[in-house]
């Protein structure tokens, strides 16, 4: 795999090691204090050059050099937010992106590092680069946007990892039997009138063999995106809770504009008449002085003027929604949103996950179920109607957890009456 033609050829990026290199790779290391050693100046060394590229408000407290002098910077990089947020501002410019990017090649050449620390610093970015990237790839001014050859380079060097790793094989699942009572339950080996063994769970193919890849492609370009969210996936448990919330954002604007389809799992929503006052109940508006009660109109051009003055609302209070959120609408071909809702499932279902990336995941999958309900794809449609189900379920049982642990501290706070001494009556 030769990425050399995408401006960027570190030293790093043979794929042929030196002699001396790979035998010293095959011994096993001699001082495990050495090789700790090692590791932590390569990732002070890649914090520090990180620093020289990016310049630090002079208003604030925080150095991003600062964090090469602990016990374990890459960690410290990773778990800083304010330096999240400096990286992210560089990325987001204009110019950002570009062949001749130096955050991007500095990204680049930190992810075919054989650090994995390093290379989780790189992943963390990866929803910010991937919604950068396909916004600008897909907005309706493409044609003038500038060359992404840099974005492109960091994505491909995720890819071909992933190639290697997979060494030219599929990734295989096996779907159990579901004419079994449970999933523990080992049918006995039964031989057809053929001789095959017809308890043997079927196997499904969840990715097929990848193809090394060059350069980004337009045809390519779904299933390297799908490769990249995959990788993210595979080490999600490690990634700060900012990046997740920021691919939640991002997977809400690709689904494209809010519309009513998202809401239809949750109850619908029911426009309540009384005493001539009309309020939706979850819409967000509110409408007076107009008289629609029992189904009489007392004038059709009143009632017209009502049904406009709806639309404009809600027209008014989706914008609003579209303008706040991430990106542009994209297209969502099947390599790209099954890794897409494996991580907003990890999100909405992670019992370590903050509040904050657990709503902006289910914002994220009503609007890929409505999505999925307007380009009418079945995979979609089952996939976002459990996810979305299942947050209602969670949401339900955490909502009666604590009502009921409420309800324990006021029972025991609610101090205990003395109680009476029972008086028996005895005749005499």
């Amino acid at each position: 795999m030769d990425l050399n033609n995408l401006n960027y050829s570190p030293s790093s990026s043979s794929s042929t090691p030196h002699p001396s290199t790979a035998a010293a790779a095959a011994t096993p290391a001699a001082d495990p204090m050495q090789s700790w050693w090692e590791s932590v100046s390569k990732a002070r060394a890649r914090i520090l050059s990180l620093s020289s590229l990016l310049h630090s408000d002079p208003t604030s407290s925080f150095s991003l050099s600062s964090l090469a002098d602990s016990d374990r910077p890459a960690l410290s990089l990773l778990s800083s937010f304010d330096a999240y947020t400096l990286l992210s501002s560089a990325l987001s410019s204009s110019s950002s992106g570009s062949g001749s990017d130096p955050l991007c090649q500095w990204l680049y050449e930190t992810y075919l590092s054989s650090d994995p620390h390093l290379r989780l610093i790189v992943l963390s970015f990866l929803p910010l680069l991937l919604g950068l990237y396909l916004s600008r790839i897909h907005s309706s001014d493409s044609v003038s946007t500038p060359s992404l050859a840099g974005f492109e380079a960091v994505l491909l060097a995720i890819y071909s990892s992933e190639v290697k790793s997979r060494a030219g094989k599929p990734v295989l699942i096996q779907i159990p039997d579901l004419a079994q009572p449970s999933l523990y339950h080992t049918p006995r080996n039964k031989q057809n009138s053929h001789g095959f063994d017809n308890s043997r769970p079927s196997v499904g193919v969840l990715s097929p063999p990848l193809e090394p890849q060059i350069a980004v492609k337009s045809t390519k370009r779904p299933v390297i995106v799908g490769v990249a969210l995959d990788c993210y996936f595979k080490q999600i448990s490690q990634m700060p809770s900012w990046s997740k919330v920021e691919l939640c954002m991002y997977a809400s604007a690709w689904a494209g504009q809010d519309c009513a389809c998202k809401d239809k799992l949750d109850g619908d929503k029911e426009v309540e008449i009384q005493n001539g006052h009309g309020n939706e109940v979850n819409g967000g508006y509110f409408l007076e002085g107009r008289s629609l009660s029992n189904g009489h109109e007392r004038n059709g051009h009143e009632i017209d003027d009502v049904v406009e003055e709806m639309e404009k609302l809600e027209i008014e209070r989706n914008g609003t929604e579209v303008s706040e959120s991430k990106g542009v609408r994209i297209p969502l071909p099947w390599e790209i949103l099954q890794p897409l809702l494996r991580i907003m499932g990890h999100c909405l279902l992670g019992p370590l996950n903050s509040q904050d990336v657990k709503d902006a995941a289910s914002r994220a999958v009503r609007r890929l179920y409505a999505r999925g309900t307007h380009d009418l794809a079945p995979q979609a449609i089952l996939a976002t109607r459990s996810l979305i189900q299942l947050d209602k379920r969670a949401r339900e049982v955490a909502k009666a957890a604590a009502a009921a642990a409420v309800n324990s501290s006021s029972n025991a706070n609610t101090p205990s009456k003395a109680k009476k001494p029972e008086i028996f009556l005895v005749s005499k």
